[in-house]
């Protein structure tokens, strides 16, 4: 007995996504093609998997797009944080009647000595910097800095992959450029550096960018730390790569198979 290999859509974007891509592109079972949107000029992207950038017109087109290249299954392992893009995940694969797996690694979670204020989204993070001037760190990613242009008495040290738009940044700031995991010695040393004050990320999870956390609760240093959004509940949902794969094992051991001439 023969099949053919399963066709999977991997929404990528995240380190999980990238060990899950490279894990997947050793397995005949798959045929995966591995998706990113694109918002980063020079995404990582995985070798020996094919691969496109760029978005789908919406929860409709990410549905015509399935059903058009005969995929058998969807992955959702996009950033805690793109909202939009799972939802449209979640929409589309009911649309398309297929198998929906969402990979979401935990998110953080305070530790004894850690300041932290939690906040519901980025207009009150900048609000929750208060009237006094502050040196604020801000490593939330480059397209989400506007509101922070509505505190202009903060000093802010602005570190994401690529360099933000010239018209969403703050009148007072500093931007760093570097791409992840970063080292506990080297946030430690930034953090001194810059003389920050304040520290305001999101609650992402993982280990590549951790280490700033654990640098604040060091120095004492507040953080103010952005809350995930509510992202839909649609298929199944695990946490980790490995968890991930046991899934999809699971799913092409339990597919019916075509029986050869």
């Amino acid at each position: 007995m023969t099949s053919s290999p399963l066709k999977l859509l991997l929404l990528g974007g995240t380190g999980e996504a990238l060990a899950l891509a490279r894990r997947l592109a050793d397995d005949a079972r798959f045929s995966s093609l591995y998706s990113v949107a694109g918002r980063t000029r020079a995404p990582v992207l995985p070798e020996g998997l094919e691969s496109r950038s760029g978005g789908f017109g919406g929860a409709a087109g990410l549905a015509v797009f399935l059903k058009d290249g005969q995929f058998d299954l969807l992955v959702d392992a996009t950033h805690p944080f793109a909202a939009q893009i799972s939802a449209n995940a979640a929409a589309a694969s009911e649309k398309a009647g297929m198998p929906l797996l969402s990979l979401r690694r935990p998110g953080w979670s305070a530790r004894e000595g850690d300041r932290w204020q939690a906040v519901p989204h980025m207009e009150a993070a900048a609000r929750a910097l208060g009237p006094q001037p502050r040196r604020v760190l801000l490593t939330i990613g480059q397209l989400e800095l506007a509101p922070f242009r509505a505190e202009p008495q903060h000093h802010y040290v602005i570190r994401s992959v690529e360099p933000p738009p010239e018209a969403l940044l703050p009148p007072d700031c500093t931007c760093l450029t570097a791409r992840g995991p970063f080292a506990l010695e080297g946030e430690l040393d930034l953090l001194a550096s810059q003389r920050i004050d304040c520290l305001v990320t999101k609650n992402s999870g993982g280990s590549a960018t951790e280490a700033k956390l654990v640098a604040a609760r060091q120095l004492g240093l507040p953080v103010i730390m952005v809350e995930r959004p509510v992202l839909p509940v649609v298929g199944s949902t695990v946490i980790s790569v490995e968890a991930a794969l046991g899934w999809l094992d699971h799913f092409a051991s339990s597919r019916p198979t075509e029986r050869g001439v």
